[in-house]
């Protein structure tokens, strides 16, 4: 059976007696039950304050005699120490507790949570026993307060114990908050480990930086707990458990002790490189460092408590000579430890070295002489401050104190509240002690306030805490933390998955944190333009995604212009076309008085290659960025031309049916289509076709779009038609009018005539109806620019149809063959030519 388990039956026996005791009648003795808790240091006073340290928190087992035996441990005594020395202070102090003397008794509590309860409730009850019938067992509390401890497991146990007795309990825990959690997100530290101490400071401490580590946005890749009283198994497999991680950062919310324990195994397993971040219990322990061999805490940063400076405490500290007055066993047991000495009186069998219970202290270095928990002393000091003036305004002490009013437990815990919460409800005020300001936040507790210690190796080998920054809550969020980053020496990058860049949006991993994730790129059109963004934004109709995805870069437009091959060529093609009809049109004029020209109603032929060059440069405007005349004058110049064009070679069909006519017997039609009524035709065909185009654009007229559709990364500039029945109706009337011509010039071709125009005009309206019947399935299929191109197409097309078929011929017989162009050739008495 282990020792605790035995100490927790004794002290449930010790309840038992307890309450039998009470409960017996009155006029039997009251007498302690059990051994009788002797205190390790002890000073009489008017007011006795308790106090519970952890002298003893290691033990060594001696196999061959099965007894234990406690290693001293300095840091407790340096507490005691100093609880010590500010009630020296106070009591001689002639504004704090005036001719008021405190006194002390101050109990091991072996690191034992049992033990610390058995000696709380030994603080409470005295050691006497009453034996007058007429008096109660219960009598009044030796102690008005108890000091301690400093972990928060036994600190709450003694609390549970002796909360009925309403004896107030001055911890010295440190309160959880958030700033551990928010110096591991200062650094980005998204992935983390996380070993704790399995008490209520491991445990509470860490289910307080969780809660406050998943707001921040950190995931704890595992979180494991120990206490160094585990069986080794258990700590062998949190080291597999840290072996197997892949975080790079270790939260350790471990007592000193149990960093002890888990660097030794670290060291014994050679686990280096990783980032450990600490607490205040462990962060600048000197002690901790120097058990640090295989330096595995090079590196390490944490909280620490602010650096504090209690004037004369050092000396008091290291006169300890005093103490060795009452002969105690404790001081021979320090001193003994502190020199590595025995004395003769201890009755040890080998003396490697005599203690003369007067060496030096200056000359030691150790845990007892080093002062680098001056903070955690500084509390102690404070706490003890904290009481004595709950006390002074009990007592109503001003010149003197009244000594007659009786301290009642309730009265003195009461006092002790009001006193912190005095200072918590005026923002300005402060508690001015020694110099020093403390103040208090809304709950009655002062704000958070830390060191960050950084541990810096120097080329001795020694590790140097130095302050890289400060965590004050007091102040604005977006100032608490102020980390000096040039002054550390690594950190390290911890995350389960890298920032996901802009361009990217993050994707959780099925069955993990929310810190692992995956880096999907956005889809086309799409972009993230922050780090480790959750979604992508569509672009604006208008614009499109670059490369990177991370930004919306205006999307290409796309015409057909003048720079690009297709357009340059069907400019080319459209001049040149131009320039033909104009040479054709020179030749004519040259020789305007010939047979041929004459013949071939000269007028009709003249107006014909007028409108046939408009038609050719009517597709330069089909070319260029589209504008909303642009849009307007193409089709419209278009339709017009076209339809002059035709109606010219109408008019030209007509004249040849009615001239054949006119020969025949009977026949006087040539009157009813003399030049004027030519001109007429030709004026009321094109004027209808004006008509339908006035009609257009003034209900609907067409106009310059942006085609988001065909392209997802370029907008298409083109005209839309406005109205497609005014569009449709342009191209019919077009229509209509070839189909006619092409009638009348397949009735006319057989006719006999060495010129017959009739068969060119056939083959002109044959060229132009198949262009244009094709033109309809390739204008609707073609997207964008290919479209305009295919309507210019069109037009060029029919228009060289046009030109080569009806004047290329004459032009062949006035350049290549003149003999041929005369009246006698004309009117059918030479030798006929068919072309």
């Amino acid at each position: 059976m282990t020792s605790a388990k035995l100490a927790d039956q004794s002290l449930g026996l010790f309840y038992l007696l307890l309450m039998v005791s009470l409960t017996h009648n009155e006029e039997l003795d009251c007498r302690q039950i059990g051994d009788t808790e002797k205190p390790q240091l002890v000073k009489e006073g008017d007011i006795i304050l308790g106090g519970l340290f952890s002298f003893h928190n290691n033990w060594k087992e001696k196999r061959e005699t099965y007894s234990f035996k406690p290693l001293l441990n300095f840091r407790e005594f340096q507490l005691a120490q100093a609880m010590r020395f500010a009630i020296e202070e106070i009591n001689n102090s002639s504004d704090l507790l005036p001719e008021i003397f405190l006194g002390y008794k101050i109990y091991d509590t072996c690191g034992s949570n049992a033990r610390s309860v058995q000696v709380a409730l030994a603080l409470l009850n005295s050691n006497e026993n009453v034996s007058a019938p007429s008096k109660a067992c219960s009598r009044p509390a030796q102690v008005q307060a108890i000091m301690g401890e400093a972990s928060s497991s036994p600190s709450t146990a003694i609390a549970t114990a002796i909360g009925s007795f309403y004896i107030p309990l001055v911890s010295r825990t440190v309160e959880y908050d958030s700033s551990l959690a928010h110096l591991v997100k200062h650094f980005d530290w998204t992935w983390v480990g996380a070993v704790r101490t399995n008490d209520d400071y491991g445990n509470n401490g860490m289910a307080t930086f969780i809660e406050n580590a998943q707001q921040l946005g950190i995931c704890l890749e595992y979180s494991v707990a120990f206490f160094r009283t585990d069986p080794i198994e258990k700590i062998q497999n949190i080291i597999d458990v840290i072996k197997a991680s892949t975080s790079k950062v270790i939260v350790a919310f471990l007592s000193q002790a149990d960093m002890d324990v888990i660097i030794h195994h670290f060291s014994k397993h050679n686990l280096t490189g990783y980032q450990w971040v600490g607490t205040e219990a462990w962060i600048f322990d000197f002690q901790t460092a120097a058990g640090d061999k295989n330096h595995i805490l090079d590196g390490a940063i944490g909280l620490s408590i602010p650096k504090a400076h209690i004037s004369g405490f050092r000396e008091f500290m290291l006169d300890v000579k005093p103490l060795n007055v009452s002969k105690s066993d404790f001081f021979t047991e320090f001193w003994e430890a502190l020199f590595s000495c025995k004395f003769k009186q201890s009755g040890s069998e080998e003396i490697q070295k005599e203690c003369t219970g007067h060496e030096d202290l200056t000359g030691v270095q150790n845990t007892f002489t080093d002062m680098s928990l001056m903070p955690i002393f500084n509390n102690m000091y404070k706490g003890v401050y904290a009481v004595a003036h709950a006390l002074h305004n009990i007592l109503r002490c001003n010149k003197t104190c009244n000594l007659s009013v009786q301290l009642d437990p309730k009265t003195v815990r009461l006092s002790i509240c009001l006193f912190h919460r005095f200072y918590s409800t005026c923002s300005k005020s402060t508690l001015k002690q020694r110099g020093e300001e403390v103040y208090f936040n809304d709950h009655g507790e002062p704000p958070a306030k830390y060191e960050i210690i950084n541990w810096q190796p120097k080329e001795n080998g020694v590790v140097e805490f130095v302050p890289v920054g400060l965590y004050d809550a007091s102040l604005p969020a977006d100032r608490q933390m102020n980390v000096q980053a040039g002054s550390l020496i690594w950190v390290p990058v911890s995350v389960c998955s890298e920032r996901c860049p802009p361009g990217t949006r993050k994707v959780l991993q099925k069955g993990k944190p929310v810190c692992c994730y995956d880096c999907i790129r956005c889809a086309e059109g799409e972009i993230s333009n922050i780090t480790d963004s959750i979604t992508c934004v569509r672009c604006p109709p208008e614009f499109w995604s670059n490369e990177r995805r991370d930004t919306c870069v205006t999307k290409e437009n796309i015409f057909l212009s003048y720079e690009e091959i297709m357009g340059a060529l069907l400019t080319a093609a459209s001049l040149f076309g131009t320039c033909l009809t104009a040479a054709v049109a020179f030749i004519f004029i040259r020789h305007r008085k010939t047979p041929l020209v004459r013949a071939n109603n000269s007028e009709l032929s003249f107006l014909l290659l007028f409108s046939l060059t408009l038609c050719f440069l009517c597709s330069l405007t089909f070319i260029g960025r589209p504008s909303e005349w642009s849009c307007m004058l193409r089709h419209t110049a278009f339709g017009i031309t076209f339809v002059l064009c035709i109606s010219c070679v109408l008019g030209k069909t007509m004249v040849v049916l009615m001239a054949f006519k006119a020969t025949l017997p009977g026949k006087n039609v040539m009157k009813w289509f003399g030049p004027t009524q030519q001109r007429l035709s030709v004026l009321g065909f094109t004027l209808i076709q004006v008509i339908i185009c006035i009609l257009w654009l003034t209900i609907s007229p067409p106009f310059p779009s942006k085609n988001f559709k065909e392209y997802k990364d370029k907008i298409i500039l083109e005209c839309s038609l406005g109205s497609a029945v005014g569009f449709w109706s342009v191209l019919g009337y077009i229509g209509l009018l070839a189909v006619f011509c092409f009638v009348f010039a397949f009735l006319a071709r057989k006719l006999p005539d060495n010129f017959n125009e009739a068969k060119f005009i056939t083959f002109s309206m044959l060229i132009f109806c198949a262009v244009w019947i094709t033109f309809i399935p390739a204008y609707v299929s073609s997207p964008g620019k290919f479209s305009v191109a295919v309507e210019i197409f069109a037009i060029l097309a029919s228009s060289f149809g046009l030109l080569i078929c009806i004047f290329i011929p004459k032009c062949y017989i006035m350049l290549l063959k003149p003999e041929n162009n005369t009246k006698k050739n004309m009117m059918g008495k030479g030798t006929p030519k068919s072309f």
